[in-house]
């Protein structure tokens, strides 16, 4: 995979790679001490700019929809996300690298005891707002009461705070925080799987597209993914099948 300096010029039309970094999602971004981003989308883009031959300039993000938003309007050049035929449009998508579990919690009290019984009309459903478990439950939820917390961060506290009757997000953000608060149950079983994937302008070509998405096949299969969780501590994940 030698890119050529047309490649490079499409994917870097300012001569480093702009890459969008979402801490939306503790478990593939976040700062750290000294207020420097790391995690696995940090070492991907780090990664990608090195076969690249080009500099990197982190482009730091508080809410997916936010980095979504970078890339569709090519203030960015790469941006990873969980794929939902909501950012298709402007998007050009690899195929997954991950797989993380979109789970409910409720109060230990609660009559709720898996997910058929969430879609109704008296339960309110928190989510984060513009988050990939935002886009599936706005579609698949048809009488349950969507509430929007102003990040997957905070959702579990909106949850208390408005007494609604469920919270929904990624299996591991809502365990770390249903620790710091007594009487609350992560259901078992997952309501989505999330597939995290790359992306990249759809108006750079198709060129830079499949270069990109066989970037991330080769990242699967040589181990660099597996790597980097092991590095990060990120566990409860599966790497995606690599897609020959």
């Amino acid at each position: 995979m030698h890119p050529s300096a047309a490649l490079i010029a499409a994917f870097c039309p300012t001569g480093k790679l702009r890459a969008s970094i979402n801490l939306g999602n503790p478990l593939l971004a976040g700062l750290d001490c000294a207020d420097e981003p790391v995690g696995v989308s940090v070492d991907i883009a780090r990664e990608l700019a090195t076969r690249l031959g080009v500099g990197i300039e982190l482009l730091i993000f508080e809410k997916a929809a936010q980095s979504v938003e970078a890339v569709r309007e090519e203030r960015a050049d790469i941006g990873f996300f969980a794929v939902d035929p909501a950012r298709g449009a402007g998007i050009a998508f690899t195929h997954p690298y991950l797989l993380i579990e979109g789970c409910y919690l409720v109060r230990e009290q609660s009559a709720l005891q898996d997910n058929h019984a969430v879609d109704q009309s008296h339960n309110r459903v928190v989510v984060g707002a513009g988050s990939a478990y935002d886009l599936f439950l706005t579609r698949e939820l048809k009488q349950a009461q969507i509430v929007r917390a102003s990040s997957s961060q905070t959702v579990v506290r909106t949850f208390i705070e408005q007494g609604a009757e469920v919270a929904a997000g990624v299996r591991q953000q809502l365990q770390a925080d249903a620790q710091q608060h007594a009487g609350l149950r992560l259901f078992e079983q997952s309501f989505m799987t999330i597939q995290q994937a790359m992306g990249l302008p759809a108006a750079r070509g198709e060129a830079p597209a499949r270069w990109l998405a066989d970037f991330v096949e080769q990242l699967k299969a040589d181990g660099f993914i597996g790597q980097s969780l092991q590095r990060h501590s990120v566990t409860g994940v599966s790497i995606a099948p690599v897609m020959r």
